[in-house]
């Protein structure tokens, strides 16, 4: 008998940090995933077409050859296979997404760590827990469990403000019902199914998602997905009307009317909407008073006010005619709202409160954009997020700022209230200073002991930061070291002292834990110290590479920079160079230039998993952060607009041609790679610099705007980059001639005539954002004028191809592609 006939399951009852779960085996360790797994081959699998030859006819009296995968040789699949299995030891790495501190028990610690599972093709949830012993020195020492536990079917989980009790949310994967256990250190105390006709899944995607104990822990506000509406009933008679039995086998559901949804990676996703579970009856109410026109999320409880009333802030979406795209969009109007939720009556007994003129009040109605309130310890104040910079000039994203409310205990608001200015919008930072806010979100509890200072995290030009924020004197502090390129990420709070994570292109992630000593002269400074830890394994091969690998952080003058409007736009940009620490003599390894999407986003000098395999297989890589990207003041990100396909590839060629000027590259051997905006760069540069380029990889990428504006969740985007953001005007879903024109004008497909670079193209069926029609018909177009062209369609997979195993094949394909033209 064969191991695959043997089938075993374990049920058992672990505890992690004061809580149980109840676990399945696997065959496969949740920390690191055998080496030579075989990836699973079905019906749909990602669909490849290229370019290929035949040597010669078949012959019957030749013995039959071996078969090889498309665009695979006897040749290349023995270094293939070598880098397929080096790639899946970057990839088993893990990530944390989350960690809690539990100040109810002996100071413990819970960790949310993910990682791909290359055959299930999805992500591998689980939890590992911790002791936090304190150091003399102020550093610690953290005990680990011996194994992390997966969370299998698991959504999102929440402790309760005290630790005494965990939310989990299990959402249905089809019709069925959504889950709500809560759990204490011993058992789960209550489990609720919700019904579909009550609400769909809880949210818990980052953006919409908002779920909040009360301080009372007896009722928790979440946001889910409202009921759909009632579809018509038909059967062979014809409809049948409402009120009649809808189990009848011989009927079946119409469709009904078509809804907007909120675009890439929200497909069906209508309506957001707010609920309170009271989780001693599992009684579910939906929040009254919220108009229908709005879609919420990111919901918080309120302080306790004087006449006993519980309210619920929340964030609130509008739209007039059309969703838009909401993915990577801040440029969508919302406001900070309030809403009375929950009554403690006579009896003393708290109900929630559903009386229909409790109507939401908007608190920040003299700003276009609040989102992530957080209220500071005592209750008396409310800080929040803006993109006012976003949504004023239709940049998708762009310098944020930070205000504060003052909250009054009777809630009597007036008609809006005061919002005052803690970190205003940075238009342009003087030499190496404070660039600006760029994040978008804040953890749960962000605050010190004090009570009115924040740590956050935020992109500092070409790395993230740690900052400190008073949130009333609007005093900036860098916590992180100043001295390093590394960037920083927050995981807690702990005390006064920091949890965070530190990691660099050269470098697998670190848990650091930040400290505040007192040195000479009363000067207080951070100090950080390492803490050891099982979640960042990687194999020896991998270190090994790594340690063989150094980057440096490059500032690219402007060229033509009195050609600028602004003081910010005519400021250096910046590029991250990774390379191999030692330089072969006389020649140099090739280069690959890697240019981010959005276009205002920003490649960050932290670890990436594909972009390490990559260097580690002979390869230096120019990392461009061209100007529009994030991190560098408002007024350098807003010159982009309107000069897209001019400004950004300029920007890069000047990059590229500094690094050779240098001696770091050989002009002989550059190869490009971009996704979305960094496509829409890639294209733009075999067609701009046809010489330049012996290999390029585009993975979603824009390649003529004319056709994308009719079929892109974000048409505004096609407006806004091309003819800059004084063009609120011309935004239609009905472009003129003359807008396309100039749209066909600014996109890649105008310079097809002159490309001649062999081009890998990786796509996303699914995707909403850049639909897969542009870059196919580019891909066309260029195979038949003679390119050497390879497409690989994915066909479950969104804009981000993030799925796995489409992630895996994407990346292992680019690296074949780039070694068969540049080695």
């Amino acid at each position: 008998m064969g191991l695959n006939s043997v089938s075993v399951s374990l049920v058992a009852s672990t505890y992690l940090r004061g809580f149980p779960f109840s676990i399945s085996s696997s065959s496969h360790s949740p920390l690191l995933s055998s080496s030579n797994s075989i990836l699973n081959t079905t019906s749909k699998s990602p669909i490849s077409l290229s370019t290929r030859k035949f040597s010669s006819m078949d012959n019957p009296k030749v013995p039959p050859q071996k078969e090889f995968p498309l665009g695979i040789d006897q040749e290349t699949e023995e270094q293939y296979a070598f880098h397929s299995n080096l790639l899946q030891q970057f990839t088993s790495i893990s990530s944390i997404d989350k960690a809690w501190l539990f100040k109810s028990h002996t100071e413990g610690m819970m960790f949310s760590v993910s990682q791909p599972n290359l055959l299930a093709n999805k992500k591998r949830k689980f939890v590992l827990s911790s002791t936090v012993t304190k150091r003399s020195d102020g550093s610690v020492t953290l005990q680990w469990a011996p194994f992390p536990v997966e969370m299998t079917g698991v959504s999102v989980m929440v402790p309760s403000p005290s630790g005494n009790k965990l939310l989990i949310v299990r959402n249905a994967e089809s019709e069925g019902p959504c889950r709500f256990e809560i759990w204490s250190s011993s058992c789960v105390e209550k489990e609720f199914l919700i019904p579909q006709s009550k609400h769909g899944s809880v949210y818990a995607d980052g953006w919409f998602e908002g779920i909040s104990w009360n301080s009372g822990e007896t009722h928790i506000a979440y946001v889910a997905e409202e009921p759909s509406p009632a579809k018509p009933t038909f059967n062979d008679l014809g409809y049948k009307k409402s009120g009649s039995d809808d189990k009848d086998s011989g009927s079946w559901k119409g469709q009904g009317d078509w809804e907007e949804d909120w675009g890439e990676t929200y497909a069906g996703k209508r309506q957001p909407a707010l609920f309170v579970i009271n989780i001693t009856s599992g009684e579910v109410q939906a929040v009254k008073g919220i108009d229908k026109s709005l879609s919420v999320g990111q919901v918080v409880w309120a302080p306790s006010n004087e006449d006993s009333s519980q309210y619920l802030v929340f964030v609130g979406w509008s739209f007039e005619t059309r969703k838009l795209g909401i993915k990577y969009c801040y440029n969508r109007p919302c406001a900070v709202y309030a809403v009375k939720a929950l009554h403690n009556s006579k009896t003393n007994e708290t109900e929630i409160h559903s009386t229909e003129d409790a109507q939401a009040l908007n608190l920040t109605q003299i700003i276009s954009s609040a989102f992530f309130p957080r209220f500071s310890p005592d209750g008396k104040f409310l800080v929040f997020l803006s993109a006012r910079s976003s949504v004023d000039s239709g940049a998708h994203s762009a310098t944020n700022s930070l205000h504060r409310i003052d909250w009054p205990k009777n809630m009597k608001f007036d008609q809006s209230a005061e919002v005052h200015d803690v970190i205003p919008v940075v238009l342009c930072a003087e030499d190496d200073g404070f660039p600006g806010l760029y994040f978008s979100s804040i953890p749960s509890d962000p605050w010190l002991s004090d009570g009115h200072t924040l740590i956050i995290p935020s992109v500092w030009h070409s790395s993230q930061v740690l900052l400190s924020v008073n949130v009333l004197s609007g005093q900036i502090s860098r916590i992180t070291p100043a001295d390093s390129n590394s960037s920083w990420s927050l995981l807690t709070l702990h005390g006064d002292n920091v949890f965070a994570v530190s990691s660099s292109p050269v470098d697998v992630p670190e848990l650091k834990y930040g400290t505040i000593v007192e040195k000479e002269a009363g000067i207080k400074e951070w100090s950080w110290s390492d803490v050891s830890n099982p979640i960042y394994k990687c194999s020896d091969k991998v270190r090994s590479l790594l340690s063989a690998l150094t980057f440096s952080v490059m500032k690219i003058s402007v060229k033509d920079a009195y050609e600028n409007p602004t003081k910010g736009a005519s400021k250096p940009y910046e590029a991250i160079f990774v390379s191999s620490k030692t330089k072969k003599s006389g020649t140099c390894d090739p280069l690959i230039v890697v240019l981010h999407g959005g276009p205002h986003s920003v490649s960050l000098s932290s670890f990436s998993k594909s972009q390490a395999f990559l260097s580690s297989i002979g390869y230096s890589l120019l990392i461009v952060n061209y100007r529009g990207s994030l991190g560098f003041g408002e007024e350098a990100l807003q010159s982009l607009p309107g000069k897209i396909g001019s400004q950004d590839v300029n920007d890069v060629l000047n990059a590229i041609d500094h690094v050779i000027d240098l001696g770091l590259a050989s002009p002989s051997k550059i190869a490009v790679l971009g996704g979305s905006h960094g496509g829409f760069l890639t294209t733009h540069l075999i067609g701009q610099a046809p010489e330049k380029f012996v290999a390029a990889a585009a993975r979603n990428p824009v390649c003529n705007l004319a056709l994308m504006v009719g079929t892109t969740d974000i048409p505004d985007w096609c407006f806004v980059e091309s003819y800059g953001t004084k063009c609120r005007d011309r935004i239609t879903e009905a472009p003129s001639a003359e807008d396309l024109t100039l749209f066909y004008n600014k996109s890649p497909i105008a310079h097809l005539s002159k490309v001649k670079t062999p081009t890998i193209f990786l796509l996303g069926a699914q995707d909403l954002r850049v639909p897969i029609s542009t870059g196919l018909q580019y891909a066309r177009a260029l195979k038949a004028k003679g390119v050497e062209v390879k497409v690989i369609v994915f066909p479950n997979d969104v804009h981000g191809i993030e799925r796995p195993q489409s992630d895996f094949e994407s990346f292992l394909s680019i690296a074949a592609w780039f070694n068969k033209y540049c080695k």
